[in-house]
C-alpha cells in the first residue's frame, strides 16, 4: 500500500499541529504542568532557569512548526526529527519513567519520528 499526496498532506498538517500546539500548551501551562514536569525531573529552581527551559523548548517547537508549515521539505523534516530526538533523549535522561507513563508522552515520539522520516523520504532532493 502506498500513500497518496493527499494522505501525505494530512500527515504533514497533523505534524504542524503537533508542533504548534505543543509550543502553545507549554506557554499556557508555564507555571502549571510545564513547571511540574521539570520539577518531577529534579529541575525546580532557580525559577528563571525553569522558565528559560520551558520558553526555550516552546520557541524551538514554534520554529519547527512554522518551518513545517511555511517551508515543508527535507530540511524542515530533518530539523523536526533532530529536535524530536534531542528532546526525547533529554527527557529520557531527566525522567526515564515517562516511557512508562499511561498517556505515553515519550512513546508518542516513535510514530511521530516515523511520520517525519516517511515525509522526508517522499520528497525528491
Amino acid at each position: 500500500m502506498t500513500t497518496s499526496l493527499e494522505d501525505d498532506r494530512l500527515l504533514h498538517l497533523s505534524l504542524v499541529a503537533v508542533w504548534l500546539l505543543t509550543a502553545f500548551a507549554s506557554i499556557v501551562e508555564l507555571d502549571g504542568q510545564s513547571s511540574r514536569v521539570l520539577a518531577e525531573a529534579g529541575v525546580a529552581s532557580p525559577l528563571w532557569l525553569v522558565r528559560c527551559l520551558i520558553i526555550g523548548g516552546a520557541a524551538a517547537d514554534l520554529v519547527i512548526g512554522l518551518a513545517l508549515w511555511w517551508r515543508p521539505g527535507r530540511i524542515s523534516y530533518l530539523a523536526a526529527l533532530a529536535l524530536l530526538l534531542v528532546m526525547t533523549a533529554v527527557a529520557t535522561l531527566l525522567q526515564p519513567s515517562l516511557w512508562m507513563h499511561p498517556l505515553g508522552p515519550l512513546l508518542k515520539n516513535l510514530p511521530i519520528a516515523a511520520l517525519l522520516w516517511h515525509l522526508y523520504r517522499r520528497i525528491t532532493p
